[in-house]
């Protein structure tokens, strides 16, 4: 509805030391070492306890289920695709997603 036009760019696969998001798991896993992990609670307390360049980070158990595996296919997949839109030489790594058009 804001007419806001998204653009993202994704790493490689295996190219972790370029992605911060590897490099701060690396370093939650580095701290979880030598804990047992052994229920949820002590999971969130000790991600709730790990510091990443100076920032606390924050960890919530969320409820409900995952949906994992959900396709769309035929009409519903093409309108997708149509506000696609990929470079030439990075491709599926550097997508445009152009708004839904919206009639009020």
């Amino acid at each position: 509805m804001t007419g806001l036009c998204v653009r993202l760019v994704y790493y490689p696969p295996y190219h972790s030391k370029y992605n911060a998001i590897e490099r701060y798991w690396a370093g939650l896993e580095k701290s979880w070492n030598g804990y047992l992990l052994s229920t949820v609670e002590t999971v969130i307390r000790r991600a709730g306890n790990f510091f990443w360049k100076g920032m606390r980070t924050s960890a919530n158990l969320m409820d409900g289920v995952y949906e994992k595996g959900v396709k769309i296919r035929g009409k519903e997949k093409r309108a997708l695709e149509d506000r696609l839109e990929r470079t030439a030489e990075l491709g599926c790594w550097d997508i445009t997603i152009h708004p839904k058009t919206v009639f009020l």
